[in-house]
């Protein structure tokens, strides 16, 4: 039986194939249309995450005022003993590497000319092996651990500035922990670009011999620690909080704000534009079904006075509903897997984002469950459609129905 009224109500939808081609497209083009932005969404979200995640570590360790207060001396709530403290943390299996940071800033000048500096000391083997190619070296090389004098790598902007190019030599002035002021004589071993040109203007890399010289200290600002896989982030820092609870332990997202501002904005901006899609796909399946259900008004009375049950006749109208949408949603679902792996082809690159000078490849995520989810979204809104409009029709009175003209 209910076989029966399927093959009814897909025969029904083949009576103006038209309208019905019509409506099935719109339902399409809109399935198509939610599964890419999602796709993009997710993708974004991805490729901002990773990114947060190798640049932070998946969690980072520090004492607790590191993240709560500002210092009045570099390193003043810096950890001490920090080799100790790696080793430990090393010795969980999942752990791959952690990576000892020392941030601080100061003056670099060319002798002519100074001006501000963000710097960040580093251990160069162990972080351009974790990370690869994190920055993009513009001239010159990346920092070794093995340098016979100290040696700093510069923004492309802070470069310029300086007119500065690798193997000039310039000077680092920085307070110590001790608040006297300390400079320190350095040859430039690379430029990089970060492609933010306003980070480019003021970072400095060197190695965390050099920083711990000119900060007179042997602390360090964090250690940042890199998993197998993101997914072990929050085990991971609860057995860490464990082990060393004098210590604060975050994980990148508490510290990845651009992340949790795009994602915000995306949801908001692809969330509307759904909702929006959702609403233009029930009023064309609405307006389709009210031309088919005034056209068939008398056929409906028809059936009404054989012996049909409204309910029945309602079912039957909302299954023409869902073999619209059923068509449509699986036409867009194959056009969105298409175009997904066709940009995997086919490179394409998007312009650079707002403050940034590099742009990146445009990358669609296929993702099951949002498929699964867009495609019964759909087919609910066209079946809602359906029925709603009919309802009003199969409980009119027969004699009505019959003399409809």
């Amino acid at each position: 039986m209910n076989f029966m009224w399927f093959k009814f109500a897909v025969q029904n939808t083949l009576r103006n194939r038209r309208r019905s081609l019509v409506t099935a497209s719109i339902a399409g083009l809109g399935t198509a249309g939610i599964l890419l932005a999602g796709g993009f969404a997710l993708s974004t979200y991805q490729g901002l995450s990773e990114m947060a995640a190798r640049s932070t570590g998946h969690i980072i360790v520090a004492k607790p005022n590191q993240f709560d207060k500002d210092e009045d001396t570099p390193l003043q709530h810096g950890l001490d003993d920090a080799d100790t403290l790696r080793a430990s943390l090393l010795a969980d299996p999942q752990v791959r590497q952690v990576l000892p940071r020392v941030e601080f800033s100061g003056l670099i000048s060319n002798g002519d000319k100074s001006t501000v500096m963000m710097a960040t000391g580093i251990d160069p083997d162990s972080e351009f092996a974790v990370k690869g190619p994190f920055l993009t070296v513009t001239a010159g090389e990346v920092l070794g651990n093995e340098a016979k004098e100290p040696e700093v790598m510069l923004g492309e902007g802070l470069a310029k500035s300086l007119k500065a190019k690798p193997g000039s030599s310039l000077t680092l002035l920085a307070s110590t922990t001790d608040g006297a002021l300390n400079a320190m004589d350095v040859r430039v071993k690379g430029l990089f670009s970060t492609g933010v040109p306003d980070m480019d203007k003021r970072f400095v890399y060197t190695d965390i011999a050099t920083a711990q010289k000119l900060l007179n200290t042997k602390r360090v600002s964090s250690l940042g620690i890199f998993l197998a896989r993101m997914e072990m982030t929050e085990a991971a820092q609860q057995r860490v909080a464990a082990a060393h609870p004098q210590l604060k332990v975050q994980t990148w997202l508490d510290q990845a704000f651009f992340y949790k501002a795009v994602k915000d904005l995306y949801n908001r901006i692809f969330g509307a534009m759904g909702l929006i899609i959702g609403l233009i796909v029930v009023f064309v399946v609405t307006n389709a079904m009210v031309m088919a259900i005034i056209e068939r008004t008398r056929e409906i009375g028809t059936l009404r006075a054989m012996g049909t049950l409204p309910s029945q006749l309602l079912a039957s109208l909302g299954l023409e509903g869902m073999v619209l949408g059923g068509v449509g949603a699986v036409a867009g679902a194959v056009l969105a897997i298409t175009v997904t792996v066709f940009l995997l082809v086919v490179p394409f690159d998007m312009p650079p984002p707002p403050g940034q000078t590099k742009g990146y490849p445009l990358i669609i995520t296929f993702d099951v469950w949002m498929y699964l989810a867009t495609m019964l979204s759909m087919v609910f809104l066209t079946v809602l459609a359906s029925t709603w409009v009919a309802r009003k029709t199969v409980n009119m009175p027969v004699v009505d129905a019959l003399a409809h003209t």
